[in-house]
Formats: C-alpha cells, sequence, structure tokens
C-alpha cells in the first residue's frame, strides 16, 4: 500500500514536543510543512501559548514562535488532532530504569492514545531511542489495538534521532537519516517523507530492529570513546603527562575509513541519551544470555568522573596547604554540555555533592541553565555573577566553558591567594594555562597535571573529616 500521496503538501503530527520534537516540527515548520505538535503536559502547552519555550538550544525558541505566528506549527495536548495528518513522528521520552531496562509508559501511552484515531494510509515513524524490538514488539500491536492492521492500513518504520545539543537545527538539514520498516512500502514511504521534507540522504536498512540498533551503536561508541580518554587522562596524570598532548598525537594515525579518533576526558557524561543508550545495549544482550561488558564498563567509568574530579579538587588544595572543610569553590557552568543549559543527567551535580561532603563551601554560577530548575537540583541558590561566585574562592572550578566565559578576565577576579583553577572541560592550551599561572592561580585539569591521589580525599569525599 502506498502511504504517501504522491503530490501535494505533506502534512505532519509530532508527538512529544520534548528536546527532539520541537527541533524536528519547528523545522518542518520552517520549511513550509503544516505540523501539529501534540503534548500531554499542560503547563508546556500553555507556556507556548503565552510565548514562553521552556528548551534552550540556540534558534529553536525563535522557530518555535516562528511557525506558531506563520499557523504552520499548532502546539496542543489532544491528540485526535493527529488523525489529520499524513505522517505521525513519535519523539516521547524514553528512559531506562536502573536496571537498563526501558522504562516504556510515555511511549505505550503514546502508542495507545494513538492507536484510537489512526486512519488508513497513515505513516506512523518512531523516532524514540529504543531496545531493538521495540517498534516491532510493543509499538505495533499497540497501534493495532485501535483496529488498524500494520504494513496494510498504516505504515511504520523507524528512523533513530541522532542530533546533539547545541547544534541540533543545522544537523537535521545535514546528516544522513537511517530508516528501516516494518515492511518494504514501510521503508519507501518514510525514505520519501525524509528526502522531500529535509532534503537530506537517507540509508535505508533492512529492518526496524538494524535501525534501532544504529543509534545504540553510535552512543555507545560515543560513551566507551569518552571513557578510554577518561582513563588515559588517569595513566597520564600517573607520569604527569599531558593528556591532551597525547591525544593529538595518537590520533594522526589512520585506521579504517579515517584517523584513530580518541575524544577528550571530562568531568563526566551527561544528557538524555549517552548515559542511558549503552545501559539499554547491556540490558538488551543480558535478556539473551549474552555480556556486553564494553557497553557497562563504559558507564561505570564515565559515572565515576565526577567524583575523580572532585577529589583531584581537594588534593590539589592540600598540596596547596589548604584543608578541604572550610575552603570554597566556585563552580561555573552546571549544565552537562558547553554552550547548552541542558541540565539532564550532568554530572555536575555529582561533582558538587562530592565537593560538599568534603565540607567544602560551593558557589554555582551557569547563565544558560534555568535558575530555578538549577536551584532545585543542587539545593544552592545561584550567584547571579562570576564576580559573586568567586569572591574569597579557594578553587574556580570550570566545568561547562559556555561563550559568556571566555571574556573571563581571570586576573581581576576577587579569588583568595593561591586559586585552584580547575578545568573539568574547558581544555585550556598551554599558552592560557601559563596566563593563569602568571595571575596567581594552581592549573589543574583532568590527565593534565601532576599526580597527588591519595586516600586522603576518598576518605574527605564519604564523609571521613567532614565538618559537617
Amino acid at each position: 500500500m502506498r502511504f504517501l500521496p504522491e503530490s501535494g503538501q505533506l502534512t505532519v503530527a509530532v508527538i512529544g514536543f520534548g528536546y527532539v520534537g520541537s527541533c524536528i516540527a519547528a523545522t518542518l515548520a520552517d520549511r513550509g510543512f503544516d505540523v501539529v505538535a501534540v503534548d500531554a503536559d499542560v503547563p508546556l502547552v500553555d507556556e507556548i501559548g503565552r510565548g514562553h519555550f521552556r528548551i534552550e538550544e540556540p534558534g529553536l525558541a525563535e522557530k518555535v514562535f516562528a511557525g506558531v505566528a506563520s499557523g504552520r506549527l499548532r502546539v496542543t495536548g489532544d491528540i485526535a488532532a493527529a488523525a489529520a495528518a499524513d505522517v505521525v513522528l513519535i519523539t516521547v521520552g524514553t528512559p531506562v530504569r536502573d536496571d537498563g531496562s526501558l522504562a516504556d509508559e510515555q511511549l505505550r501511552g503514546a502508542s495507545l492514545a494513538l492507536a484510537g484515531h489512526l486512519r488508513p494510509g497513515q505513516l506512523v515513524v518512531v523516532k524514540s531511542t529504543v531496545p531493538p524490538g521495540t517498534t516491532r514488539g510493543i509499538v505495533l500491536p499497540v497501534l493495532e489495538s485501535g483496529g488498524l492492521t500494520g504494513g496494510v492500513d498504516f505504515g511504520l518504520a523507524f528512523t533513530p534521532e541522532r542530533l546533539a545539543e547545541g547544534t541540533a537545527l543545522g544537523e537535521l538539514l545535514t546528516f544522513p537519516i537511517v530508516a528501516g520498516g516494518y515492511e518494504d512500502d514501510s521503508v519507501r514511504a518514510v525514505t520519501s517523507f525524509w528526502q522531500r521534507t529535509l532534503g537530506v540522504e537517507v540509508i535505508p536498512c533492512d529492518s526496524l530492529e538494524a535501525a534501532e540498533i544504529v543509534k545504540l551503536a553510535s552512543n555507545w561508541w560515543i560513551d566507551a570513546n569518552i571513557a578510554l580518554a577518561n582513563e588515559l587522562a588517569k595513566f597520564c596524570a600517573v607520569y604527569g603527562v599531558d593528556v591532551l598532548d597525547v591525544i593529538a598525537a595518537a590520533n594522526t594515525i589512520q585506521k579504517g575509513t579515517g584517523n584513530i579518533n580518541i575524544l577528550r576526558p571530562s568531568v563526566g557524561v551527561g544528557g538524555s541519551c549517552l548515559t542511558k543508550d549503552p545501559w539499554m545495549v547491556w540490558n538488551t544482550a543480558r535478556r539473551f544470555g549474552v555480556d556486553i561488558r564494553t557497553a557497562r564498563i563504559g558507564r561505570e567509568v564515565n559515572a565515576g568522573m565526577p567524583e575523580y574530579a572532585a577529589r583531584l579538587v581537594i588534593d590539589e588544595l592540600a598540596a596547596q596547604g589548604k584543608e578541604a572543610a572550610g575552603a570554597t569553590v566556585a563552580v561555573l557552568g552546571l549544565a552537562f554540555k558547553n554552550d547548552t543549559g541542558d541540565l539532564r543527567a550532568t554530572p555536575v551535580l555529582d561533582t558538587v555533592r562530592a565537593l560538599t561532603r568534603a565540607g567544602m563551601t560551593v558557589r554555582l554560577h551557569d547563565p544558560l541553565v534555568d535558575t530555578e530548575e538549577a536551584e532545585a537540583m543542587f539545593g544552592i541558590r545561584l550567584s547571579p555573577t562570576v564576580g559573586e561566585a568567586v569572591l574569597g574562592a579557594d578553587c574556580v572550578a570550570v566545568l561547562a566553558l559556555h561563550r559568556e566565559f571566555a571574556g573571563i578576565d581571570y586576573a581581576t577576579l576577587p579569588v583568595a591567594d593561591g586559586c585552584v583553577l580547575f578545568d573539568g572541560r574547558a581544555y585550556y592550551p598551554k599558552e592560557r594555562i601559563e596566563q593563569f599561572t602568571a595571575a596567581g592561580y594552581v592549573y589543574r585539569g583532568i590527565g593534565r597535571g601532576p599526580s597527588v591521589l591519595g586516600t586522603r580525599s576518598e576518605l574527605l569525599i564519604r564523609g571521613a573529616g567532614s565538618s559537617r
């Protein structure tokens, strides 16, 4: 069966107006397509009507409200609005439980709600990241509970979301799209849809499961690669070697279709994808008796980096003759990634908790995050300015280097004498580090300084010797 009209303007429904759904909906509306976005979050829908958009992404809010103003984008809480669309995209959240299994409540709920409004000829496309077998084993039977038959009455496809915060809108129009379908007609329809709407290359897969695995494979690789970089940083620290020099040299060797590409170490990995997708791999494989160790180990390594970063701060302060208990650290940048306000699974939270357990006074500043959300998450009032955050600080920890921080004149900051400048994700070049040193700072980065690790910091973080 043909699931798309051969000519005329396509209409699209997007179920789930979170990060992914809003990026896609706004982009399609901007390209002239009629889009209805459906979300069960009533406050979110109301906020759009009042001119407020809660998601931070360069250019996204402007596109959303331009679409609303033009009439090409409508945001509603009524799932019945999806019945008029040629194509329905499902972009709801798919978190994992503590054991790595999929928390599928949102996906099931969206599919069940849609089932009552599906009509013959529609194409349903799942974009939420899921373990292989989910589209076929969960979405399909739930949709069919509405009385229609997949592959006969409606098409079903899976095209993984592969966007990165901060660059998503550009990537939507440049990245190839991977597509798998329930049967051949669905693959042809979804391929045509993305080519007609976004004009990008579409890479067809032989099955729904192959397309589902592609997204997991990408994030599995990224997380494992960062874990390698983090452990390499620890190894370099043993010898006082700059890990960035090692990575730059190692990456000059050609391997496969490109060069070795070791990523950079950091205070940790965050966001909604990298922190859960490897667990999806591990848990799914375990159900079939397969032990996928790299996914689990990579997650464990990266999840341990916030505490490791806190130990580096504490030990560097000790090297300067300062006790952690009673010392003050100013944290600049709370988001999980530079130049975003996204606090989802940010590793900065666990770093702050570790520093607090060691008895330190922690001040926070981030101009991009939602202040109320951040204060609720960290339990600390945010300092409105850099100057207020660093006043008398024994350590300034740059854990997300936003563009707003690039112009900071560290030589004029009102910090304590011998202040430690901790680089958790800034990757300052050596020339900049020399400037910090000349200004009286003691620079310390992950894998970029002498090794002073010991049991003392570990005891402090776990509460021994803490004044609280």
